[in-house]
């Protein structure tokens, strides 16, 4: 069996372009009916369209992950032309970090920026995304342990368990039993800067508080390349999420702004965001556009930020009424453990059936693709039905439980 595969998406990790869902649990956790209680506040609305993009960005990392495998020779992109935009799996963390900070900030923006308590969104926080990452830790080992590890890996080791348990996989170095839980710690020390964030939203304004945030991202990706560790870090651990981050909390107070600014042309501020952006991408290929990610991703940015705007106001209707749609909703609803659980099941699928017995490029690849994505969506279906969606309802009864039972206080005297 060809070790090319193996390089390929070892590369890949290196330069940080395995896909986070991120990916963000912030940006893939379910929406859940209406009314509900935001992980940063009180109950608010849930925003048709946004589960949507979960879930249609969570199949892209699966997609992305597969394409990887099936074409080697990354950073160069040697698909067809249909298949070649699956080489930028990157992209996904940008729609993924810009939707968290979004979706985190959507309950504060209603409230003066501010947090109905510190500790009960970190408890919050913890509560649903800790359950279903540590099972999907532990499906993670039993399959590199047991079956195959990721590519370019030697088997987990004790202290794979202690790094990845406490989130810190970006910062510490240890054999990984799942390529895309790099994410999940930069999402965590995200979850922890969050509070601050609102806090300069309030002293000083939306505007400043993302200028600030650009501004020491920029210094730190000018001076990264002259400076051997600071061009680690950068690699590990992509300063450029946390201002992605940011412009997300700063679209979310458009949502409730006025009127005027609400109805502002959003989609098409998007579409004329993103087209000189991917005018660049078209024009230089995917070498170059791999190699300067961190200027990438920055770019696109508000594109994605104006787009979640636009949906949460209600335009485009149409694009709006699609992310919508049923099955597309209900991709979205196991967003978060698909991105959790695919990457053991691409290694299987295509060590153990489509390795040495399918040619590599498009048969491997259209030959992983149909089995691959049925088969993660129905486990992540059934992941989430263990691992998140008891938590969600535990969560919510308890909140309901308060409100038919309101503590009363003894009557004076």
């Amino acid at each position: 069996m060809s070790l090319a595969p193996d390089r390929t998406v070892d590369a890949e990790v290196e330069r940080g372009v395995v896909v986070a869902q991120g990916a963000s649990e912030g940006a893939l956790e379910q929406a859940c009916p209406t009314p509900v209680r935001g992980d940063a506040g009180p109950p608010r609305q849930r925003l048709a369209g946004l589960d949507g993009v979960r879930g249609l960005a969570a199949l892209f990392v699966v997609v992305n992950h597969v394409f990887l495998r099936a074409f080697p020779g990354y950073p160069a992109d040697r698909a067809p032309f249909w298949a070649a935009p699956f080489i930028y799996g990157r992209f996904a963390v940008v729609v993924f970090i810009v939707l968290s900070g979004f979706s985190l900030a959507l309950s504060p923006a209603g409230q003066g920026w501010r947090l109905d308590g510190v500790s009960r969104f970190a408890h919050r926080r913890a509560w649903r995304i800790l359950p279903p990452y540590w099972a999907a830790l532990a499906f993670s080992l039993a399959v590199a342990w047991l079956v195959a590890p990721p590519p370019g890996q030697g088997a987990p080791d004790a202290k794979s368990v202690v790094v990845n348990g406490l989130l810190v996989q970006n910062l510490v170095g240890a054999p990984s039993p799942n390529r895309s839980f790099w994410s999940m710690a930069v999402e965590a020390q995200l979850y922890v800067v969050f509070p601050l964030l609102l806090l300069m939203v309030r002293r000083w304004g939306a505007v400043v508080m993302v200028a600030s945030v650009t501004l020491v991202v920029a210094a730190i990706g000018i001076l990264a390349p002259h400076v051997s560790r600071l061009d680690v870090f950068v690699i590990r651990s992509p300063p450029e999420l946390a201002a992605l981050f940011a412009v997300g909390v700063l679209s979310a107070g458009i949502v409730g702004a006025s009127g005027a600014r609400s109805s502002w042309p959003w989609a098409g501020l998007a579409l004329a965001a993103a087209a000189p952006v991917l005018a660049v991408i078209g024009s230089r290929g995917s070498v170059w556009t791999l190699d300067h990610l961190f200027w990438v991703d920055l770019a696109l940015g508000p594109a994605v930020a104006c787009l979640l705007a636009g949906l949460a106001t209600g335009r485009p209707a149409p694009l709006r009424r699609l992310l919508d749609a049923r099955p597309i909703r209900g991709l979205g609803s196991c967003s978060y453990s698909l991105y959790l659980t695919h990457g053991p099941i691409v290694v299987v699928v295509y060590e153990k059936i489509v390795a040495g017995r399918v040619r590599q490029g498009v048969p491997a690849f259209v030959v992983s693709l149909a089995l691959v994505v049925p088969l993660t969506i129905a486990f992540a279906r059934a992941f989430a039905s263990v691992f998140e969606t008891p938590f969600r309802h535990h969560r919510r009864w308890a909140w309901a439980a308060r409100r038919r039972h309101p503590r009363v206080d003894p009557a004076p005297g």
